[in-house]
């Protein structure tokens, strides 16, 4: 049998070490590190096994280890790529974030967390034309892809997208949360921008898809206290982060934002929080990752960017069988951005046509899905 294009990237990711327990795991098993590859783990602790075992071909990235241990290595014939010291992030990171890894610090104010630390140096590296940064910035992102593909792996996946001036208190808030909500409980992992607005309304909703219906009713008064991520990020984000201590345990769903877009917070609710520099690599990752379709809840130039960057490969079938698109809101896709006329006109014809619809109202979209998507 010919092995089918999954099988030899499987195949790369079980040479993949993550974790210390891997690790461990690995050398009981195989009794060698010959060409495995250790990401992102701390192997001070591990210096007697390091200096014994075959590493030959073997990538260790960003991988703490014993002076002694990392020059055993290297003369075994493993590249080492070691920590970079004083960044306020992993460009090796062996996972996707969490809410409670980029939010760490929130009680001394949204200045001093992981998240706006990592913005601050992006700011002061993007433009100085430093190659070691850009490099940096690279391995992160491409790192953060990975990271996101093994999460994903096998997932119904439906992108939610949506501004990020909607704000908490408002019917339209409330209607995203909702549509979240019902897209979880059907069965769909559901991806956001990541951001504020409409993006956390959809993973708000997916956080409470395992409550009964009143919890989020009551999550929404307690969020409506902070409208806005402006003016202070700090109370914006400890509102969200009350909800979550109020019901813990909530529903996993994923948020894709950007340090690009850096003065927009990552929301508390998305559970898996990919991050990325590159905004072009996270737009495009966070659409061809929505194969179970994308909803488009009314937005601005980003969403009107997302509305076409996701028919672009469903018109050319780049991706294969073009994916649903669900557009909400007659008036603001037919008058205020008409963005459907011209997406009708583009999918007149070919295989894309069946898998478009427009909605009037937030409630008609998860049926547009499932309608769309057979």
């Amino acid at each position: 049998m010919q092995p089918t294009p999954a099988q030899p990237h499987r195949a790369a990711r079980d040479r993949e070490i993550e974790s210390l327990a891997e690790f461990d795991e690995v050398v009981a098993e195989h009794g060698s590190l010959a060409r495995f590859r250790v990401q992102a783990v701390d192997l001070t602790s591990r210096t007697d096994v390091l200096l014994r075992l075959d590493t030959t071909g073997a990538v260790f990235l960003g991988c703490p280890m014993d002076p002694d241990a990392a020059a055993r290595v290297r003369a075994a014939g493993a590249l080492v790529f070691p920590p970079v010291p004083g960044l306020p992030f992993d460009p090796y990171r062996a996972f996707v974030y969490t809410p409670d890894e980029l939010f760490e610090s929130l009680d001394a104010g949204y200045e001093a967390t992981p998240d706006a630390r990592a913005y601050a140096w992006f700011q002061r590296t993007q433009g100085d034309g430093d190659v070691f940064a850009s490099m940096l910035r690279a391995i992160h992102d491409d790192a953060v892809s990975d990271a996101l593909d093994e999460l994903l792996d096998g997932a119904r996946v439906v992108g939610v997208m949506g501004g990020h001036a909607m704000a908490r208190g408002t019917d339209a808030y409330a209607g995203a949360a909702r549509l979240g909500r019902e897209l979880a409980r059907a069965g769909f992992t559901v991806a956001t921008g990541g951001g504020p607005g409409a993006m956390e309304a959809a993973n708000l909703g997916a956080y409470a898809a395992p409550f009964a219906d009143d919890m989020l009713d009551d999550a929404l008064r307690l969020l409506a206290k902070a409208p806005s991520f402006r003016p202070s990020v700090s109370e914006w984000a400890r509102v969200a982060f009350e909800v979550r201590e109020r019901w813990p345990g909530g529903g996993d769903s994923v948020g894709i934002p950007t340090w690009f877009y850096g003065h927009e917070p990552p929301n508390a609710f998305a559970a898996h929080i990919a991050k990325y520099f590159a905004n072009a690599t996270r737009e495009d990752g966070l659409l061809a990752r929505s194969t179970a379709g994308v909803v488009f809840l009314p937005g601005a130039a980003g969403t009107v960017q997302e509305v076409f960057d996701n028919a672009t490969p469903n018109y050319y079938e780049s991706r294969g069988e073009p994916t649903p698109m669900v557009l909400v809101d007659s008036g603001h896709w037919t008058q205020e951005l008409p963005a459907w006329p011209l997406l009708r006109s583009l999918a007149r014809g070919r295989a894309m046509e069946s898998r478009i619809a427009l909605v009037d109202r937030i409630e008609q979209a998860p049926d547009a899905l499932k309608r769309l998507g057979g």
